[in-house]
């Protein structure tokens, strides 16, 4: 069974993976996979449990933010060519020959299940997490400074990938994510291996009024998760959210 990662070329604030140490990443669970360039982030865990999964970095790719930047997403600011040959050089850091299935992310709660190979590929329907338990496809989620959360049930042999923003976190993505795996391929929840991925850090992601009210609403004790600024506003550890919830 297969699942994977994509990131978007972070944005200044984002923690730019490729500087994590191999000793901090070793006692993590991760550890650097690198070919023809392409420098990729992996979870030990998923991958010895027969999961593929990788996080991208900003190595290796054609694009010009700057020269040569690994950018997977985006084509209103990029080239199709660009990003496709991104893609392409990215798969290559794993074996065999692989494809993606993806979706429009617009910072909801839906979730897109990949159910057959015609699905793979970019997609119209906008979701922020993706489930299948197909043999060999890919899933993915595109992230910049929200947090990417990759599960895997190596029981049901069923994964998953969700985008875990301001949006998504305060809505519960991750467990509506593992509970449409228990409606779907009969998930139980004490089987699964997560990974959460690089992202912006609690000091770096800011959020208003109306995404603190909703994180109140939805998680006891979410004060914590906060670092108050100005007013109305706070820095907020998604990192943390996502572990908790």
């Amino acid at each position: 069974m297969d699942t994977i990662i994509i990131n978007e070329v972070p944005s200044p604030k984002s923690h730019v993976p490729s500087e994590i140490d191999d000793e901090t990443l070793a006692d993590s669970g991760f550890y650097w996979r690198e070919r023809g360039g392409v420098r990729v982030l992996v979870c030990r865990e998923l991958e010895a449990r027969g999961f593929v999964n990788g996080f991208s970095t900003r190595l290796g790719g054609v694009s010009p933010f700057p020269a040569g930047d690994l950018n997977l997403a985006g084509f209103n600011e990029d080239t199709a060519e660009n990003i496709h040959e991104n893609r392409r050089r990215f798969l290559s850091a794993f074996e065999g020959n692989r494809e993606l299935a993806l979706a429009w992310q617009v910072h909801g709660s839906a979730i897109r299940t990949i159910r057959t190979r015609e699905e793979i590929g970019d997609s119209d329907e906008r979701a922020d997490a993706l489930v299948s338990h197909l043999d060999g496809v890919l899933i993915g989620v595109k992230t910049a400074d929200c947090v990417p959360v990759l599960i895997g049930d190596p029981t049901k042999r069923a994964f998953a990938a969700v985008h875990g923003g301001g949006g998504g976190t305060d809505e519960s993505m991750v467990k509506k994510a593992v509970k449409g795996m228990t409606e779907i391929y009969g998930t139980e929840a004490a089987d699964l291996v997560c990974a959460i991925g690089p992202a912006a850090c609690a000091a770096n992601y800011e959020i208003g009024r109306d995404v603190m009210e909703t994180f109140r609403a939805n998680f006891v004790g979410s004060e914590k998760y906060f670092t108050s600024m100005r007013e109305g506003h706070a820095f907020v550890d998604l990192h943390l959210a996502n572990k908790d919830h």
